[in-house]
Formats: C-alpha cells, structure tokens, sequence
C-alpha cells in the first residue's frame, strides 16, 4: 500500500471515545470548539514543516528553531552545568551485568536518582543508551523506589548486549517526588505565567545524564542513544532535539499532532510533563525535525489512546519528507505493534534492533532472541536509604526557571522610557504572540434597544475573533443620544460582575438578553443607576469577554481545566485571549456612531482588572482606568504565558499609568510602592496614579 493511501486510512481511524469528556452543549461551548479546531489548523500551516521545500531551507532555519524549543522548555538561556557530585550508594551483580546504584545533582538540590547498568566484562568504551522513563508508579511500604525500577528490564537487556545504560527517574515518580500536574490537576496555573513546564526539568536531567556518562570509561562517547517510553518517550524526544550527542533515537508512544492533542481531547490523559510552553505555536512534527538527520525510529501502538495511529503517523509522514530531503531517509522509521499504550515486547525488539543497526553497525537481517524480562527485586534497585536534607525535589517548579527580578523604580525619563519599551516588546513576542497578527476592523452590528423607566439600553454584537461573537450593553439616560454623552465606562465583567449586571438590568431589559443566570431583582442596584444617569451624561458599557455570560462554556472542574490547557498547547491562555478581547470591544465602542471623540473610561475588578490593564496597555485613547481589588502578582492572577519573565504585575500597573490615568481602588498599597515611587520620582501629574481605599477600610 503507498503511504499517500495508508494515510487516509489512517485518518478516517476513530480517535478513542475516551477523549474528550462529554461536556453541556451550549452556544459558548460550540464556539469554543470551533475556535480549538481553527487554531489548530492555522498552526498546522505555520508552526509544521510545510514551508520547508529544501534541504538548505532546513539548515537555515534549525539553529533557530533548537533556540526556541529550548526556550519554550524554559532552558534559554541554558543552566550553569554545576558539578553533578555523583554518588554511588551501592552495586548488584548478576548473571552477564551489573548494576551500579547512584544520584547525581542536575542543578544543586535537584537529586536525579538513577541505576546504571553495565557488561559484566568491559573490554572496550561501549555504546551507551539514556533510558528516560514513563509514569511507572512503584511503591512499596509507603516507599517510593523510583519509575527507574519499572523499567529495569530494559537497562538488563542493554547490558547484556554490550550497551551501558542508563535509567534515570523522573521528578515526579522519582525516590524523591516532586511534580508534573501542576496544571493537570494542582491549579498551578502560574506555571504558565513563570514559562515553567517539568517537560524541560527532564529534558535538563536527560542533557546532564549524558554528561555523567561522558566521565565513565566504559562508554564510547562517540555512540549514544535515547529511548523511553510515554513519558519517557516524550523526553527522548526533547534530548534528542536539544542535544546533539544522540547519535540514535527510538521514542516510544512519545508523540502525537496537535490536533489530537487539542481537538480530539488527548491532552486530557496527559500531565505537563508532555509539553513545552508553546509560545512560537508549533504543531509535534517540528519537533521530530530537530532529530534530522541522524537515525530516527519512532515506535507506537496501533490501538493507543493518547497518541492516536493517526496522528503519530501524521508526525511520521512530515518528517520522513524532511529526511528526504536532507537526502538521509534511510535514517527514519515507523515502528507500529498491535496494542493499547503499554510497555510491550514487539515495541522493545524494534527499538533494541535499531540501535544495534545504528550504535553498532549491525545487519538489518540480524535475528535477536531475546527479549527483554524482568527479574530483579525493584526493592533492590532503591538508591537513597533516606532523603537528603538540602534536596530541591519538591520545590524545583518554584525556581527552575527563573522569574524576571523586581528593577528599582526609574529615576528618570530617560531609564523609564528604555524600560518600557523593553517590557513592551516582551509582552507582544513572548506573551501576546498568539493574539492574531492580521485581524480584520472590528464592526459593531446593533441588535436592538430599548427603554424603561427612564434609562435606555442598547446592545450590540462584536466578532473580536471568530467565531466568538460577544454582546455589548450600553446603558445611559432615557432621551439621550449617544453623541450627547460627556463620557462612557466600558465595564469589564467576570462572573461575578455578569451576575450583578443582570440582577440589575434582567427583570426590565430581559428581551435584550440572549441568557442570563438565575438571581433576585437588585431594585437598589437599578435604582442607583438611575440616579446616577439623571445626575450625570454619562454612558456605561457592560462587555463579558469570551468564556463569560452568554458565551459560557460548563462542565466538570477536570474538563475546565482541560480546556485552559488546550489554550496553552494552542500558544495563548484563555486570560490572555480575553485581553484581546477587551482590546476589540475598546475599538468597537470607537466605532459606534456618536461615540468616536467621547472620553472612555474602563473599570473592572479581580482577575478582570488585570485583563482590562494589559488591553489599555495596547489602546490608545483611553483617559481612565479605574481597577478594583487588582491582583497583586501573576503568581495568584490571571495566567499569561511567560509574563513572570518579563514583569509583574507592579510594573505593568507603572506602565498604564505613564499612558492613562489609573484609580487602584485597595485596601493595601505596600505592593505598589513601585508604581508609587515611579510617578514620584517622574513628576508625573497628581491625579496620575492614584490609591483609593474601598468604602469602609
């Protein structure tokens, strides 16, 4: 069969109905749906191999793609490889190899225990392969002896074929347990915001092992090879691309397209530990290209639920044209058994067998016999008696990658405008960069109107990026006109906000609502409004961004979570899409008749004022910022890709204040002793930034 067919076959191939979960249909829901699946293709023609034509294309473009993965996996620039201080705590001898039991530091405190297996008799350096393990949970008495131990089998195997091999455990199923749900299932979302993902802590561990192995004399330096499996396999793969000394590599049930990540739901059954921070917005096939063109086998199932036939072979297909042209595809292969996701034999013979054809020169006729069987005692393989005192472990996602340190307040123009634009261009490449880069003018449609009790309210629908089509309340005093406004408030609303805009408005205004949630009538609340519009010509404006309101998307807590994370896989975060939304909606009120020349003030609270302070950051125009209870790091804020690495949320308060007025409505105003002293130490006007405490306080 030609592989052009074996492809469609493959395609029309059902994904496991494990993924995605089933979730509430609604029109947000449908919506969110077909914006993941237009995502995904925009990255498919962009982020992939398909603007590669030939060889020379490739080489001019690998050095900077290496850059960004390493980047993406928070590894730019590159740790100081400290001194590793390997430790041997003990050695088995068995029939044809031994086991030598050690740890090594790949950064100070972060201790990567390990079992390295060995002939029984070394005439010459060997071949020597990183065994990079998936997510084997091995416990006994309460003891964690390490995912190393699950796959032993593989490391005996090595050594009695003339390899030395490596195993080392992972952070998160180590003999000392760190993590990798941290947004799976821990709510560590700032993780997003530090450009943090374990995904790069094992790629380190992985470069560092090799390290190791260069100082043994039993190992040719010449010949090393990575495999692993799931998770393992996925770190082969970040080795692999990162590190040139691999001369081999088979990963095992590692890989899968984007699309089976985001659209099919796969990312459901992984933990962060499978991916970088994909701030370039690639799809999975320019990954594997950074292997090109040394020797590549990519193993899999047939019938495995997280990565999919279809998509592996996808990876493949894209792949192997790059091998082509680099004139090397001989050196790529698929290796497909019949079987769930699991540690299985015929996977294990086709990648023993590629690197006896690649590490040691053999036949591709060569008949291996044995397999390979466990038989060692895990308990035996334990590397630590007890837990070092100064381990990092369990706290290495705090400082792995490091935070944007804290500058000293401006003391002058000239330092504050250099800063400034240096925190700006960070934001547009390294946060921002999944907002569209073409949209088109933004054309409010209006949808109706009415009047009641002496206030007029109209809405209008906004497209801010399809297919999200949001709604736009204006509210203002019954008989005037939009022109005759003084000043209009685009309020930004969160959920909360959402409800107590409707227990407002609901009860006399309910044909101008697409859906509302359940509530009681706040007459208080209509009432103040109402006076407030006889006293003053003012207009207020009511936006939910994506996600909110009308365009809510329900579910489970775990399919929410899963949902944040297809953001990501997608280079963006939910919060930071709602910026961009706020940034239409800005645009959308220019553009309403009446309103182009009237002062805009915009007022938000939580989460959502920090959204609205990142759009005035990006609009022009705006005289006001009023921002309630404004998170005061991104540490328990709104999650945006990278932002720690460039800022907190201090100094992006600095920045809207050298643009527009801002009113931080507070109790507490030690956090912002940075925006503080900035506008002293500028002589920005009084009323420039300002600290209101709440009614009360």
């Amino acid at each position: 069969m030609k592989f052009s067919a074996l492809l469609l076959l493959l395609a029309a191939l059902p994904v496991s109905a494990r993924f995605p979960e089933a979730t509430p249909d609604s029109p947000g829901r449908r919506m969110l749906d077909r914006y993941f699946q237009q995502q995904v293709r925009e990255i498919e023609e962009t982020g992939g191999l398909k603007h590669i034509g030939s060889a020379e294309q490739w080489r001019e473009h690998e050095p900077e793609y290496r850059r960004q993965l390493a980047e993406m996996l928070g590894l730019e620039p590159m740790p100081e490889r400290t001194p590793l201080l390997p430790v041997k705590t003990g050695e088995l001898k068995e029939e044809g190899f031994r086991v030598e039991k050690m740890h090594f530091q790949a950064v100070p405190g972060y201790y990567v225990t390990a079992n390295l297996y060995l002939p029984e008799k070394v005439e010459a350096p060997c071949p020597a392969i990183l065994y990079v393990c998936g997510h084997a949970n091995v416990v006994k008495d309460g003891v964690s002896l390490g995912n190393k131990t699950g796959y032993h089998h593989h490391g005996v195997w090595f050594a009695r074929h003339g390899y030395v091999c490596l195993i080392i455990d992972t952070v998160q199923l180590g003999e000392i347990r760190g993590e990798h749900h941290g947004t799976y299932s821990k709510g560590r979302w700032w993780w997003f915001s530090r450009g943090y993902t374990p995904a790069g802590l094992e790629a380190w561990a992985g470069m560092r092992a090799l390290d190791f192995l260069e100082t043994r004399l039993e190992v040719d330096k010449t010949r090393f090879g990575v495999t692993g499996r799931s998770g393992g396999g996925a770190y082969s793969w970040w080795v692999a691309a990162l590190d040139e000394r691999i001369k081999a590599a088979a990963p095992t049930a590692g890989v899968t397209s984007l699309k089976n990540h985001v659209v099919d739901g796969c990312v459901e059954g992984h933990c962060d530990c499978m991916y970088f921070v994909n701030t370039y917005r690639w799809d999975f096939d320019r990954l594997a290209a950074l292997v090109a063109p040394r020797p590549l086998l990519i193993v899999n199932t047939d019938k495995d639920s997280i990565f999919p036939i279809d998509g592996v072979f996808q990876v493949y297909q894209n792949t192997r044209r790059l091998y082509s042209l680099l004139g090397r595809e001989k050196n790529i292969g698929l290796q497909v058994a019949e079987g769930p996701h699991s540690d299985l034999q015929p996977l294990n013979m086709g990648a023993f067998h590629w690197f006896e054809r690649h590490l040691k020169g053999a036949d591709a006729m060569q008949v291996l016999h044995q397999g390979a069987e466990k038989c060692l005692d895990p308990a035996a393989l334990r590397v630590l008696a007890e837990t070092p005192a100064d381990e990092r472990n369990t706290t290495i996602d705090e400082t792995f990658v490091p935070q944007a340190a804290a500058p000293a307040p401006p003391t002058n123009a000239g330092e504050w405008e250099a800063q400034s634009a240096k925190w700006m261009q960070g934001l547009r490449e390294k946060v921002f960069a999944g907002w569209p880069k073409d949209a088109p003018g933004i054309q409010p449609v209006k949808e109706g109107g009415m009047e009641r009790d002496g206030i007029q309210m109209s809405v209008f629908d906004l497209v801010t990026q399809q297919p999200f089509r949001l709604r736009l309340h204006i509210t203002h005093r019954a008989g005037l006109r939009l022109e005759d406004l003084e000043l209009v408030a685009l309020n930004v609303l969160d959920e909360q906000g959402w409800q107590d805009f409707c227990n407002t408005y609901e009860s006399r205004f309910a044909k101008l609502f697409d859906s509302f949630p359940q509530g009681e009538a706040d007459e208080t609340a209509f009432t103040s409004e109402r006076k407030m519009f006889e006293n003053f010509k003012w207009g207020m404006a009511y936006l939910c961004p994506r996600g909110i309101g009308p365009t809510e998307w329900t579910g489970s807590e775990k399919a929410q979570t899963q949902r944040l994370r297809r953001f990501y896989l997608a280079g963006q975060t939910l919060d930071s899409m709602r910026v961009w939304d706020i940034r239409r909606a800005i645009q959308a009120v220019r553009e309403i008749s009446g309103l182009k020349e009237t002062p805009l003030w915009l007022q938000a609270h939580r989460d959502m004022a920090a959204n609205t302070l990142y759009a005035a950051l990006f609009e022009e125009g705006i005289t006001r910022l009023d921002l309630h209870d404004l998170p005061t790091t991104h540490m328990q804020g709104p999650a945006y890709l990278n932002v720690l690495k460039i800022l907190d949320m201090p100094q992006a308060a600095a920045l809207a204040a050298s643009k527009t007025r801002v009113v931080l409505h507070t109790a507490d105003e030690t956090p912002w002793e940075f925006a503080s002293t900035t506008a002293r130490n500028l002589q920005w006007p009084e009323k420039q930034w300002q600290i209101r405490k709440p009614p009360g306080e």
